[in-house]
């Protein structure tokens, strides 16, 4: 059973949430291939869906059609059985923060710079990377 005060907390938390923008309308757009969401103030935003938790991997034919929940705050995808939270998809995370971590690392792995060089080369002239101790 919910207290009271549970209950006062959550509508709380809701209200906060009604402040904030909603989906108004969304869409795939074949032609760009990118899922448009067009938002309570006006404003169009356009993502590749492979840069998207639960999306990285769906056909076109799997983006369509979108529903908006009642809210506002969630799409969903009911071919892929896949659900997007537009809070956080507005606040730039795209997936859950562990998917982010593993995306931006992979990312950063890869970059190759003269700094990133520099720092390898002395590393190794110091002996590499420490051995670990087994305890």
């Amino acid at each position: 059973m919910v207290s009271l005060d549970e209950f006062d907390q959550a509508n709380a938390r809701a209200a906060e949430l009604a402040k904030g923008p909603k989906a108004t309308a969304a869409r795939y757009d074949r032609r760009i291939s990118r899922v448009v969401v067009t938002l309570s103030t006006g404003i169009d935003i356009a993502l590749p869906p492979r840069a998207v938790q639960g999306l990285e991997t769906a056909k076109p034919g799997q983006l369509d059609p979108i529903e908006i929940s009642p809210s506002g705050l969630g799409l969903y995808f009911p071919k892929l059985d896949a659900d997007i939270y537009l809070p956080a998809l507005l606040e730039g995370f795209l997936g859950s923060a562990q998917w982010a971590k593993s995306r931006l690392g992979v990312l950063g792995g890869s970059v190759r710079s003269e700094a990133k060089t520099a720092s390898s080369r002395a590393n190794g002239k110091l002996g590499g990377r420490p051995r670990k101790l087994t305890a």
